[in-house]
């Protein structure tokens, strides 16, 4: 069955840009254009484009997907439709396409685990490519009004791949129908013009009137999310230590280690996920046989692969470990590498790495076990493939960095007191020396770990622990000055069980967590999911705020 868009106006005026349509992406702060951009729209922008027209037998007609599009001409298509609007347009990247293109989805399709033979469009390799057409919305949508996200024309986006490809998405006529899937990801030269790439393009939009969004303060009933397994998994008395990211399919991961001694050589990683709603029981996420697993952090990237960070012992003790690294991409994980092979210190992991405007990743790790030992830096300059120690201490251990907007690095860690309050420590060459001073913070101490980002909508947020317990705090001015700062709970009372070295303890009008091991992400609707050693809040902005 084919359908059509009526909404969909393809008349061009002289004295009018025909801006495309926008669908709202639900838990976004982005639309999508329902469709690729069609031959109509792009000649408004570039009327000359319009001898392309049935190039090889394709794209003939003004409702068609345009080809023979470089990727640098798909970006100007953006700028120029943004200044002629006065709104934000622009190519998606690859995190915001396949979450996009799943729609709540978690198989091979957003049909499934098939793509129905019904809008094949010549789905096979075909030495002289055979003519079809490529108009678009023809057939059914997927469960979020978008159209065509497998098998029309591929689609150029956002990320660069390798250092010097564009990442391209959803697969094209007259290629087979297993490059069509969901996460199948491709990559072109930026310059690279053919029958078989177009785009789509994402709308930004301001936070406060994203769809899907809860611009009212919430804070959210507290959950646990260390459930014990139901699989066999192994599964010990002492589970601490958590790192969690948000998925491009919508969930959360969770990981933590979980054992009887922290210097045990029975320590296993678990992961768990989160729908919305729920978390699931507890599965093995990663073990190498014999050794201790301390320290582990993930890193979502915005081509939508994963990246998990991971301490291994020589033996059981967690003093000497090496660093590992392994990628999720294309559906399974790569085999755990060593980056910094030498089982010494400088090497346990902590959660929340960053990635830098310009690109590069930082990751955090404790300079040794003692809890003066501060923090080291390593450094990625090419997606992860190599890194580098730059051999300098932050101030305080299990430290929490983020960038500042004029590029200089700002870090907060445990230990390390500087006149009585936590350690503050500054670099403007990327790492490589520091300046310290004391912050305005309480310093933290046994079973603590601090949380410090930047959130979505700007501010910095530092997570950490006072005499009353966990807080929240928050800089608008680049951690110059915290004028926020409020206790996490919502006053209700209750009694909750924080695991590892937390214990039981009362969350009421005045007291919060009193410790705990912190990771924080945030989902794209603006909802903040801070996990401790066992509990899992959930709140926005506008509620730290009120």
């Amino acid at each position: 069955m084919k359908y059509i868009l009526p909404f969909l106006s393809l008349a061009v005026a002289c004295s009018q840009v025909p801006v495309p349509p926008m669908t709202d992406i639900p838990d976004a702060s982005f639309r999508m254009s329902p469709t690729e951009i069609t031959n109509a729209q792009y000649e408004a922008f570039d009327p000359s484009h319009k001898a392309y027209r049935g190039y090889k037998g394709f794209s003939k007609a003004d409702d068609e997907a345009v080809i023979m599009v470089s990727w640098e001409e798909a970006d100007a298509y953006c700028a120029w439709l943004s200044r002629k609007t006065g709104r934000t347009f622009r190519l998606p990247t690859e995190a915001e396409w396949e979450y996009a293109c799943r729609a709540g989805s978690a198989t091979k399709y957003n049909t499934g685990e098939t793509f129905p033979e019904d809008q094949w469009k010549v789905q096979e390799n075909t030495r002289d490519k055979v003519p079809v057409s490529l108009q678009v919305a023809q057939f059914a949508p997927n469960a979020w009004g978008l159209y065509d996200m497998h098998g029309n024309v591929e689609e150029w986006c956002l990320d660069v791949v390798d250092g010097q490809y564009r990442a391209v998405r959803g697969g094209s006529h007259n290629t087979p129908v297993e490059f069509l899937a969901t996460d199948y990801r491709s990559a072109s030269i930026p310059e690279d013009r053919s029958v078989l790439l177009g785009f789509r393009i994402v709308e930004d939009l301001p936070r406060s009137t994203a769809p899907g969004q809860t611009a009212a303060p919430f804070f959210a009933e507290p959950l646990p999310y260390v459930i014990p397994p139901v699989d066999g998994s192994p599964f010990y008395s002492h589970n601490h230590q958590p790192a969690v990211t948000w998925l491009p399919d919508g969930r959360l991961l969770a990981i933590w280690f979980s054992t009887d001694a922290e210097a045990g050589r029975e320590m296993v990683v678990l992961q768990s996920t989160f729908d919305g709603e729920n978390w699931q029981p507890a599965t093995l996420f990663c073990k190498v046989p014999g050794r201790n697993m301390t320290g582990s952090a993930l890193l979502t990237l915005d081509s939508g692969d994963l990246l998990h960070f991971q301490g291994v012992g020589d033996a059981g003790e967690w003093k000497d470990l090496a660093l590992a690294l392994r990628r999720w991409n294309n559906g399974s994980w790569s085999p755990l590498q060593y980056i910094e092979p030498e089982h010494a210190v400088r090497h346990q992991v902590i959660a929340g790495p960053i990635v830098t405007k310009d690109g590069r990743i930082l990751l955090c790790c404790d300079a040794g076990p003692d809890g003066e030992a501060g923090t080291a830096l390593h450094v990625s300059k090419d997606g992860g493939k190599t890194w580098k120690d730059t051999g300098s201490i932050i101030k305080g251990i299990h430290a929490g960095l983020v960038e500042l907007k004029d590029g200089r690095l700002m870090a907060l860690g445990r230990g390390n007191a500087i006149d009585g309050r936590m350690p503050l420590s500054i670099s403007a060459d990327g790492g490589r020396t520091w300046i310290y001073r004391a912050s305005e913070f309480p310093p933290i101490g046994s079973g603590q770990r601090l949380v410090l980002r930047r959130l979505q909508e700007g501010p910095l947020m530092l997570c950490s622990f006072g005499e009353s317990g966990l807080y929240v705090a928050l800089s608008y001015d680049e951690g110059a000055t915290w004028p926020v700062n409020k206790l996490l709970t919502d006053g209700k009372t209750r009694t909750l069980d924080g695991g590892a070295w937390t214990g039981t303890f009362t969350l009421d009008a005045t007291h919060a967590e009193p410790k705990g091991y912190l990771a924080c992400t945030q989902s794209p609707n603006g909802t903040i999911h801070l996990l401790s050693s066992r509990v899992h809040y959930r709140f926005n902005l506008a509620w730290v705020e009120e």
